[in-house]
């Protein structure tokens, strides 16, 4: 072969190889790109994500990526949603959702002006409780806790005195529970975010907590949320016998009672959350003749439209809905840890033979003097109606056994340390919810006889008078029957099911 061929020969071959190489590297920063651009989709796409991506991450080629709102900042995690996190749920300066920072400071400054001098107040955050060996139940925050010191984690203790205003103790860090249940607030979360006066370690709540109990003249504790990680303390044990230590309902409950602004656009939207349920479930009964569907359905609706969870459960949902029957549903829902309640009775089938009785209840849901004066209209017109022959008679309490109404708030029966013949205030909301359970057995007319309704709303007392804030959900027996379309159609309801199904 020639010299100059295979010189030839070889150049090529190396321009070849060099060629290959050159394919090579532009193939991986092709992947590269592509994995890169996953990774970043997949960050951004991250709710909970520890850091936030710059505007000009990884290539400036992808410009688009310079209008997203995050920065390279990272994100401090203590345990719960904050503004940087949930920019969705929390606006800069809340601690809790709808409760800035400056309301929760307030509220601690109150209590210590309630408390009697030299006196200290014990809050202990709610414990876990398991409903296996390994599972536990799903978790909800002390009402007082949550009211005092905004973080919705279990593992605490709060101390208020005048001297150290609020003393947080926290969980001690604990790597394993973290690797499977996430970063819980610390000592610098306590100071930084939920704004503590001081704060320690669980660990060291014998050491300090006993110094502080020891110059108290009295000590108050919450009750509900009884801790030995205090109860066991010498000093408290001390304090206990000399009979120093009192109950903090009394305080704690005054300072809940009278709603703020903040707290009432809560409520507001926990009660439309479950009208706009209710009224969705209502119109779902005519083709489901199941509790359990009823059920389901109402708790879909409430978490589809933002509550955390429903505010109580149903205990028992497994009768099959006949012709005839009256559905009764008390529901509520919970709304960044304000509660809603309130109760509708209606024929899914269509009979409102009952009309005259539910009639009744319906006039005690317009006037909210009192819970007394609920009472006594409700004896009034059962008397009226001829299921009573004496209002006075004792026989009354068979049919009605609960109270007329109860304040509503952070808990489903709120503030329960404070009378209900106290006079009503603007702030406060309550719940009015006349009904009537009329035993089988009951002397009454037959009509009546196992008959059960309740009506229930909640109101809001307002300095001009009152708002009811669930005045949208139906109650009326004619905005009913138009609801539910009975007045055009008269077919029997298990018909129209079959049809449906």
């Amino acid at each position: 072969m020639p010299a100059e061929s295979t010189v030839h020969s070889l150049h090529s071959a190396i321009a070849s190889r060099e060629g290959e190489k050159e394919t090579e590297r532009e193939k991986g920063e092709v992947h590269e790109r592509l994995m890169a651009t996953f990774l970043l989709r997949r960050n951004l796409l991250r709710v909970t994500s520890h850091s936030k991506v710059s505007s000009y991450v990884l290539f400036p080629e992808y410009c688009s990526i310079k209008s997203f709102k995050y920065a390279t900042e990272r994100i401090v995690d203590v345990g719960q949603p904050t503004c940087r996190s949930h920019p969705e749920l929390l606006s800069e300066g809340e601690i809790t959702p709808g409760i800035p920072v400056d309301e929760y400071i307030s509220r601690r400054k109150k209590l210590i002006e309630l408390l009697p001098e030299r006196s200290l107040a014990i809050i202990a955050s709610t414990p876990v409780k398991m409903m296996t060996d390994i599972v536990p139940y799903s978790f909800r925050q002390d009402a007082d806790y949550l009211y005092i010191t905004g973080c919705l984690q279990p593992g605490g203790v709060a101390v208020i005195t005048g001297e150290h205003g609020l003393c947080l103790f926290v969980p001690d860090p604990d790597p394993h529970n973290e690797a499977w249940q996430g970063p819980v607030a610390g000592v610098d979360a306590a100071l930084s975010y939920f704004k503590a006066d001081e704060s320690y370690p669980m660990s060291k709540l014998p050491q300090v907590l006993s110094e502080m109990i020891d110059k108290a003249s009295k000590v108050f504790h919450n009750t509900k949320t009884v801790s030995t990680s205090y109860t066991d303390l010498e000093s408290f044990q001390r304090a206990f016998t000399n009979g120093a230590v009192k109950d903090l309902s009394r305080y704690t409950h005054e300072l809940r009672w009278i709603k703020s602004p903040s707290e009432l656009k809560l409520m507001r939207q926990s009660a439309s959350i479950a009208c706009q349920s209710l009224l969705q479930t209502m119109l779902f009964s005519r083709s489901n003749p199941e509790e359990s569907h009823l059920s389901a359905k109402i708790e879909y609706e409430c978490r589809m439209r933002g509550a955390q969870r429903m505010a109580f459960s149903f205990m028992f949902e497994s009768e099959q809905i006949q012709h005839g029957d009256l559905v009764l549903m008390d529901v509520g829902c919970e709304f960044h840890g304000y509660l809603s309640d309130l109760t509708r009775t209606w024929p899914p089938c269509g009979d409102f033979s009952f009309q005259n009785y539910m009639s009744s209840c319906l006039r005690l849901t317009r006037n909210v003097s009192s819970f007394v004066n609920q009472d006594q209209m409700l004896r009034r017109g059962c008397k009226k109606i001829g299921i009573l022959k004496d209002e006075r008679s004792y026989a009354y309490y068979k049919l009605n056994p609960t109270s007329i109404g109860h304040y509503l708030g952070m808990d489903i029966h709120d503030c329960a340390s404070i009378s209900n013949n106290r006079p009503l205030q603007p702030g406060v909301v309550i719940t009015i919810e006349p009904g009537l359970y009329i035993p089988v057995s009951f002397n009454a007319p037959e009509r009546f006889r196992g008959v059960g309704i309740r009506i229930e709303d909640e109101v809001l007392i307002s300095e001009t008078g009152c708002e009811v804030l669930t005045a949208s959900m139906p109650k009326e027996i004619s905005h009913i029957k138009s609801l539910l379309n009975f007045d055009s159609i008269t077919s029997d309801i298990p018909c129209l099911r079959a049809a449906l199904t």
